[in-house]
């Protein structure tokens, strides 16, 4: 035992680094427990039978009053009691750990029951062998080569010599992947009726080999061992027949995992429980595969399987290889572009080529989709071994399938996703109807109730004449119920007239307004809209963080300057298409349900509310991030506009990721007008009156300087940026990640600090302010894309220092008290879907400064608006269940230690389990002093009854 603790301390601390990985598990112990429990395991069953020849005293226990099975069943829990407790003393590792990171006690646990396990096997196999020789070296010998095999048959050393099939069958013989699988937190009844079978046919092969002993050598004898025999086999092959019955059987599987990561989310089972066409999928497997990609087949065609039981049979599901089937392979190179990717792979001949399939085809309607083996394996290197392993199995299929239903969906799928009927309601008045929308009644009336008769009775339409003194309709009550008013006939008529419908379902109202044209296209996309709006799952949803949202009447003040911020106009515009949702940041952490985070002029963040944007990027999300380095202010003393350098911002979060917002402004000659209010001498008079003045704090960005590559410019002929800051992207940082400069200034633009804005005409009459000397173009929104480390990766947790101090730490979300951290995390790395846009702006959409910049330039106001809708676009097709990605990858850290905590730490766990060894051998001395034998029981002798000599003859 001493032995083994030294071993499991020394493989988890230096072998595995624990402390250089920095991750709050004790995965690094369960990865070397299969071979230490073999060794422990030999050492403890060696002498236990084998002594009992060697020294005469079998002959002694044969004579006992008991039977052989209690004698094996006494040895077997003996030894199985003494790995129990070797065990118990490596307990002080996780209980380490959590002083200073939150491990998942999931896996722990699984990977203990799991040790437990093989150790009833290898213990069963270790005593048969030792009732087999009177030699302890030889039983040691032994057991360690019967138990190697075991766990050697199914690793991918010996899998990898031969096919797919052979090798599945190989994994379903080894202990070694039985333990894997319920090390990882899933306790599978496959896998522990495999143990169980293992474990009893070595005990009963005990039990026969013990009797066999007594046997003479006659006939009767070799009759009974031919019957043992026989017992045997038939045990060992029923064990097996229900094992091979069994092993289709996936449902039997209790995940452990704190967040189930194993088990299929709700979002996927809503998904699938929703489909309302056949969702094909065919899964691309080679046979002869790489040795490392083989073993994650079967868990793959596992996962699949249980996408078909939630789908209640609207999947179609195929596993096969395209070599075998010409034209399956046909129809994957042609129709769906699947190919065969060569990988290298080591023989005994040396290194050759392996053209393999490892594809997955999804597809929907007319919509399709593949993943291959890059999309959902990832590759970890511990020294010179190579791990690889899944990624996120449920999170990449699942958005797969969501992409193709989407991109498939129509509004009878959107209708199937209410639990009861949708309501649809006109409102209209057709009396004080203008005469160009005279005809809009019965348009909506004909495409609506077309829609609801097509719809199975899933919406209900009714149509409200007001003017009908018998429909009892109050307008004040729909005021107060919808927000809806009369509509005036014109800009000074006092006219009016209702033109509205209502769309209600799910608890939720959505008010849709006329539009400029009542054509029968527009009414139903309008329609159709609406109700995509109102059923859950089918709109995408926006978090929305701005400054203006996190402001009070008290905070108004900061410095000289008050805010002019305002960003009503785009969460408008944003809620006309997706679901908008307010985010406070101030938890630390973003609710699962948002698909894309876009924080307008973000300042006052704490370390909390830095955290809940770190780890939503880490998550794989998508994050749009639109501010410079300077707000729109008045300065108190001199009553006039000024720039106010922002504080608390995410300048430093933003440069770990590989892009700073650089502490200037940009100018250029190239710029949109802003309107000023001039006075002008007519005849005498003074007229105030609005002019348009070039303006360089206006950065107008046209074709020239947009990546017209990219989707997200579409069509735009120019976006102005109001006073910007330059971007600066780290080459370094992004070495390994897609970077685009999405716009940037013309070549003739410079930067400035000057907090002064307004322009002063009779110092510089030609731009109202000083020309810099330096001009040159700057990037001034960029898009990068691929996996970014967490800020937090090697920082103290935000929440620990705000338990520290839980008094108000400023104006963006200082509380009386700290939120409690979140428990799956933090995650230390992002996936390569994550996304970062960053623009270097937020007054552009300042409704203040866009509604003074309307004035002269409309174009410039609604080309803004559609870059923001073009990003919301780009950016949520394909980014989503954020909630499965981090249920699959949620990477729980160590807090940072100095190199005298981790030493401190080390030294602790050994002096545990010497003290442990002490205490141990200090229990058995004193065992061994008090131990009395065992007080004998006298038998009377019975008496001999009288022979006669008759009877004797």
């Amino acid at each position: 035992m001493g032995v083994f603790l030294a071993a499991t301390l020394f493989t988890f601390f230096w072998v595995d680094t624990f402390f250089a990985r920095g991750l709050a598990d004790v995965r690094p112990m369960f990865r070397w427990m299969p071979t230490l429990m073999i060794f422990l395991v030999a050492a403890l069953t060696m002498r236990q039978w084998s002594e009992e020849q060697q020294t005469g005293t079998l002959e002694m226990l044969f004579t006992l009053p008991m039977k052989l099975w209690q004698l094996v069943i006494g040895k077997f829990l003996a030894v199985v009691g003494l790995v129990v407790v070797a065990l118990a003393l490596t307990a002080f590792l996780p209980i380490t750990i959590s002083f200073f990171g939150n491990p998942d006690p999931g896996p722990i646990v699984g990977g203990y029951l799991a040790a437990v396990l093989m150790a009833s096997a290898y213990a069963a196999i270790g005593l048969f062998i030792s009732s087999r020789t009177k030699n302890q070296i030889v039983a040691l010998i032994v057991t360690v080569l019967v138990c190697g095999l075991f766990q050697l048959v199914g690793s991918q050393q010996i899998t990898g010599l031969v096919n797919a099939d052979v090798g599945e069958i190989l994994r379903a013989f080894g202990t070694g992947s039985r333990f894997e699988s319920i090390e990882r937190g899933v306790l599978d009844l496959r896998d522990l009726l495999y143990y169980v079978s293992l474990t009893v046919v070595f005990l009963v092969l005990n039990v026969f080999s013990l009797d066999n002993k007594r046997w003479g050598i006659g006939d009767a004898a070799k009759q009974m061992r031919f019957n043992s025999k026989v017992g045997v086999t038939l045990l060992a092959v029923n064990l097996l027949a229900f094992n091979v019955l069994l092993y289709p059987f996936h449902s039997g599987r209790l995940d452990l995992t704190a967040d189930r990561q194993y088990s299929l989310s709700d979002a996927t089972k809503d998904l699938l429980g929703n489909l309302q066409e056949p969702l094909i999928v065919r899964g691309y497997f080679s046979k002869d595969n790489h040795p490392l990609l083989s073993p994650l087949i079967p868990t793959i065609e596992d996962m699949l399987e249980e996408y078909k039981i939630a789908s209640n049979g609207k999947m179609d599901l195929k596993i096969l290889d395209p070599i075998d089937d010409p034209e399956a392979e046909a129809e994957a190179n042609q129709v769906y572009g699947i190919q065969p990717t060569p990988l290298q792979v080591s023989e005994r001949s040396g290194a050759s080529v392996l053209n393999v399939y490892f594809d997955i085809l999804i597809r929907y309607g007319d919509q399709s989709t593949t993943l291959n083996f890059q999309d959902l394996i990832d590759v970890t290197q511990y020294g010179n071994d190579v791990d690889v392993h899944l990624k996120n199995l449920e999170y990449d299929l699942t958005r797969s399938i969501r992409k193709v239903v989407y991109g498939f969906q129509s509004i009878d799928a959107v209708l199937a996703t209410l639990s009861e009927p949708a309501q649809l309601t006109f409102y209209y008045t057709p009396s004080t109807l203008p005469d160009s929308l005279a005809d809009a009644p019965d348009t909506i009336q004909t495409v609506a109730q077309g829609i609801a008769d097509a719809s199975d009775g899933k919406l209900v339409f009714t149509s409200v004449n007001m003017d009908d003194a018998s429909s009892n309709v109050d307008p004040q009550q729909l005021y107060n119920q919808y927000g809806i008013q009369p509509i005036a006939t014109g800009f000074l008529s006092a006219d009016t007239y209702y033109l509205y419908m209502v769309a209600s379902a799910a608890g939720k109202n959505e008010v849709i307004y006329p539009s400029s044209t009542i054509a029968e296209a527009d009414v139903r996309s309008s329609i159709e809209g609406a109700l995509q709006r109102i059923a859950p799952g089918f709109l995408k949803v926006v978090g929305l963080w701005t400054s203006a949202d996190q402001q009070d009447e008290m905070a108004a003040y900061y410095g000289q300057s008050s805010s002019l911020q305002a960003f009503d106009t785009v969460s408008q515009m944003l809620g006309s298409d997706y679901d908008v949702q307010t985010i406070d940041l101030t938890t630390g952490q973003v609710p699962d349900n948002i698909d894309l985070l876009m924080l307008i002029g973000p300042k006052d963040f704490t370390d909390i509310e830095r955290y809940a944007v770190d780890q939503y990027l880490m998550r794989g999300g998508t994050v749009v991030v639109m501010g410079g380095s300077y707000d729109l202010g008045v300065d108190q003393m001199m009553g006039t506009l000024a720039l106010v350098p922002i504080e608390n911002g995410l300048q430093d979060m933003l440069a770990s990721y590989g892009v700073t917002v650089e502490p200037t402004v940009v100018m250029d000659t190239q710029n949109a007008p802003f309107p000023v209010q001039v006075a002008r001498n007519a005849g005498g008079v003074t007229v105030q009156e609005i002019q348009a003045i070039d303006y360089p704090y206006f950065v107008n960005v046209r074709a020239s300087g947009m990546d017209r590559d990219n989707p997200i410019l579409g069509s735009l002929a120019s976006v102005t940026l109001n006073w910007a800051s330059p971007l600066t992207v780290d080459a370094d940082k992004n070495a390994n990640r897609q970077v685009t400069t999405l716009l940037k200034s013309s070549a003739n633009a410079w930067t400035t600090d000057s907090p002064s804005v307004e322009p002063n005409f009779t110092l510089y009459p030609e731009l109202g302010f000083p020309a810099g000397s330096d001009q040159q173009s700057y990037p001034l929104a960029v898009v990068i894309e691929g996996s970014f480390d967490s800020y937090f990766k090697d920082k103290e947790s935000p929440f620990a220092a705000a338990t520290e101090t839980p008094a108000d730490t400023g104006t963006g979300g200082g509380s009386e008290s700290a939120p409690a951290a979140p428990v799956n995390g933090p995650i230390a790395s992002s996936p390569d879907t994550a996304r970062l846009i960053v623009i270097g702006s937020s007054e552009f959409l300042n409704d203040n400064v866009m509604q003074t910049a309307s004035r002269v330039d409309q174009e410039s106001y609604t080309n803004d608006l559609q870059l923001v809708e073009n990003v919301v676009d780009w950016s949520t097709e394909d980014t989503d269940l954020l909630a499965i990605r981090s249920r699959g990858e949620s990477a729980r850290l160590l807090d940072p230690l100095s190199d005298h905590d981790q030493r401190f730490w080390e030294g602790l766990n050994y002096g545990f389990a010497l003290v442990s060894l002490l205490a141990l051998g200090g229990l058995w001395q004193w065992r061994k002093r008090t131990e009395k034998p065992m007080a004998l029981v006298t038998v009377p002798v019975a008496a001999t009854p009288e022979v006669h000599d008759d009877e004797q003859d």
